[in-house]
């Protein structure tokens, strides 16, 4: 089987490393084009095309393969996908919108009387989650389960039948990052089981079900800000779901601080209110965390980090910033600029 491949971060070398290694013929990588990374901002390749390169994989990084937004570069992508005559073409976390033009290049694997030609690697039980960020919606929606979901693609946006899925269930503490990486793994072996099944004939397509529709939108910067009169909880998830990008954060004393990790405390009523109640009020400040009144409980901020300086425990971002009960995070009303 001569299979092509789409895709750009780690959670999709992770599948591009399962195939090889499962000794599948990959004949072409398509991948973004590099992006800025690191201090210097020098162009830096994805994963998947350092992965590619090292394995001597023919490589393209059109800026679309759109040919009315990338012209001849989207149109020598397509000629060398039609060239490389994949059977199969794989995708996972690409990044770029794939046309139909695209889909009906590979020559496709017979299921039931039709013919799968593009597959999908999809981080989410679908139809839940549909669209650019399944992992970090998912965490901060407060879902209990997520999972791999191989699917044939289709010309909608995650809307095509389900050839393989997979259920795991979330860890309360875990971080975008480490559950992305857990369905990495997930997503490498069930591509090796579908892929194998389908040579067989062992695998049917089924239509995804029309209720449970959830959509995941991509994720933005200024979403980063925290509003301090939501519930604690629902913060404690979003600082998860927003581990590594784009990073929780708030502002106090002057200082816009990145949140890492932080946990909801469910802390008895006081008597009567008072200004330590109201939401952004720094409640206590210690070696066991920062402790911030929310529309609902408290949040004891426990992982912080300080803008240019590196993620820090409590104790020590406490040691170069102090920050003392009685002091106020800034409203989300007012963000000064981006997180």
């Amino acid at each position: 089987m001569r299979i092509a491949f789409a895709g750009t971060p780690a959670f999709a070398a992770t599948a591009l490393q399962a195939l090889l290694a499962a000794r599948f013929e990959v004949c072409l990588v398509l991948c973004q084009p590099d992006r800025p990374a690191g201090r210097g901002q020098q162009l830096q390749p994805g994963a998947v095309k350092r992965l590619a390169l090292e394995r001597t994989i023919p490589v393209l990084t059109p800026p679309s393969l759109r040919t009315e937004r990338a012209g001849p570069q989207a149109e020598q992508a397509l000629r060398a996908l039609a060239q490389a005559a994949p059977d199969v073409l794989v995708v996972a976390a690409y990044g770029l919108l794939l046309p139909e033009a695209v889909l009906t290049i590979p020559h496709g694997l017979a299921v039931g009387g039709a013919s799968v030609g593009a597959i999908n690697i999809h981080a989410s039980l679908l139809p839940r989650w549909r669209g650019a960020a399944p992992v970090v919606r998912a965490i901060e929606a407060g879902d209990r389960q997520t999972g791999i979901t191989i699917m044939q693609m289709d010309a909608g946006l995650d809307t095509g039948p389900i050839l393989l899925m997979e259920a795991i269930d979330i860890d309360p503490e875990a971080s975008a990052g480490a559950l992305t990486e857990q369905l990495a793994q997930l997503g490498g072996r069930l591509i090796v089981t579908a892929l194998r099944d389908l040579e067989q004939g062992r695998l049917q397509a089924r239509p995804q079900p029309a209720e449970g529709v959830v959509y995941a939108r991509k994720v933005e910067k200024r979403e980063a800000w925290m509003d301090w009169k939501e519930p604690a909880a629902r913060l404690a998830a979003r600082v998860r779901a927003f581990d590594p990008f784009p990073g929780a954060c708030g502002s106090i004393g002057g200082h816009t601080i990145k949140i890492w990790r932080a946990h909801a405390l469910e802390l008895p009523p006081a008597p009567g209110r008072s200004d330590a109640d109201v939401p952004g009020t720094v409640q206590a400040a210690g070696a066991g965390g920062i402790v911030v009144a929310c529309g609902q409980g408290s949040l004891c901020l426990t992982q912080l980090q300080r803008s240019g300086g590196r993620r820090m425990e409590a104790r020590q971002f406490l040691a170069g910033t102090p920050i003392v009960a009685g002091a106020r995070w800034r409203a989300l009303e007012a963000p000064p600029h981006e997180c």
